[in-house]
């Protein structure tokens, strides 16, 4: 397969960290991207410390801008991004008869808008090439529904719809385009949960327990692989057997 330029957002903790991992392991070149540098660049150092070519850019999804800029600076340095990791997202959680307008903008922005755009700037590079690789990190609470997160599970509905419609657009090209959705997994974002919730995610999953940030990058790094070659516009569930 060779090594690959491979861009992750929100790379600076539990998922995208792991992708960042994985996909260095496979012999990529990983590029590492989201808000906070300081954050960015301590994952960097570990990274560097066994020897892959690293790249740390800021990139806030949530402004079209920062996001232009930053996969610029990539390009600039490496030549071309061959991969593509959506994986930066917020929550604002609030039941919907109470949300306000600024959180439901905002996870939207971010979640679905911001990985719409960095898609856009990387795709004329892959169609020059005809070879490239996107994975958005979508959510099982995007196929199933959740309360309390109209604004997050639209955002992550919607990223399914956008990467079929993408895959359909590029496919001529060699450009394949999935999604991973992510059950329960132990990340930043779920130790906020309370014991009793969690515990009953765990009672609610058939394999009886959380996934973890590895599980997600296992079949992110699949997904970008040469086996994966026939494969677009598809959607892997990697939730424990949660949603069926």
């Amino acid at each position: 397969m060779g090594q690959r330029t491979a861009l992750i957002t929100g790379a600076s903790r539990g998922i995208g960290k792991a992708c960042v991992e994985a996909l260095a392991a496979a012999g990529h070149r990983v590029v590492l991207a989201a808000r906070s540098v300081e954050k960015l660049e301590a994952v960097a150092a570990e990274m560097r410390a066994s020897g892959p070519d690293t790249l740390v850019v800021e990139m806030d999804l949530s402004v079209s801008e920062s996001i232009v800029n930053g996969i610029a600076k990539v390009v600039k340095e490496f030549g071309r991004i061959e991969i593509l990791v959506n994986n930066a997202g917020i929550t604002k959680d609030g039941l919907a008869v109470r949300m306000r307008e600024e959180d439901w903008e905002a996870v939207l922005r971010t979640n679905l808008s911001g990985s719409f755009y960095a898609i856009q700037q990387v795709l004329p590079g892959m169609m020059r090439e005809r070879w490239g690789r996107i994975v958005n990190i979508s959510s099982v609470v995007g196929e199933m529904g959740n309360p309390g997160q109209a604004n997050y599970v639209a955002s992550k509905a919607g990223l399914i719809g956008l990467t079929k419609a993408i895959a359909k657009e590029v496919a001529s090209r060699n450009i394949t385009v999935n999604a991973v959705a992510p059950g329960f997994i132990e990340t930043d974002m779920t130790t906020g949960l309370k014991d009793e919730l969690k515990q009953r995610i765990i009672e609610e999953t058939p394999l009886k327990r959380m996934g973890t940030s590895q599980d997600i990058a296992n079949a992110v790094k699949f997904l970008v692989s040469d086996d994966a070659s026939f494969i677009t516009g598809h959607v892997l569930d990697v939730n424990g057997g949660i949603y069926m």
